[in-house]
């Protein structure tokens, strides 16, 4: 069994409807992928909305005035006890990235419109689990939905 201190992700979502998305490359499937911004809770005692603000804007280079927990996904419970918070982000400015890490110094962002992530799914431009549930649940908030 695997222990994991825990993580957040991050949907930010524009005024314009689009998604803030991290191009990144991720050693064990030796490709690079499209992903939400994400990180691990190693910050003893910082509460986790903090955790995500502060990889949005590590990653990103965005601060959002306004987060709100969609889900809490258990990401590969056969095996491991990561539990990581989904977050939706709205009401982004401008910030200052700060990337640590080989895979983090590589980041590309990419703007898309959320209503493609059925496509980006779809085609398997996106593959990462925690992606998809963050933005399908974004997407559906945005459209008034209940977040689960």
């Amino acid at each position: 069994m695997v222990r994991h201190p825990g993580a957040v992700a991050v949907v930010p979502l524009t005024e314009r409807d689009t998604v803030l998305l991290v191009r990144q490359y991720r050693g064990p499937l030796d490709r690079f992928l499209l992903e939400i911004p994400a990180g691990t809770r190693d910050v003893e005692g910082e509460p986790p909305d903090t955790t995500a603000r502060r990889e949005l804007e590590e990653e990103v280079g965005v601060r959002a005035r306004s987060v709100r927990l969609l889900a809490t996904v258990h990401n590969s419970p056969g095996f491991c006890d990561e539990e990581t918070l989904v977050y939706l982000a709205e009401d982004l400015s401008p910030g200052t990235p700060a990337r640590h890490g080989e895979e983090e110094i590589h980041i590309d962002v990419e703007e898309v419109p959320i209503d493609d992530v059925d496509e980006l799914v779809g085609s398997g431009t996106i593959t990462d689990a925690q992606t998809m549930i963050g933005l399908l649940l974004a997407r559906d908030a945005r459209r008034g939905a209940p977040a689960g």
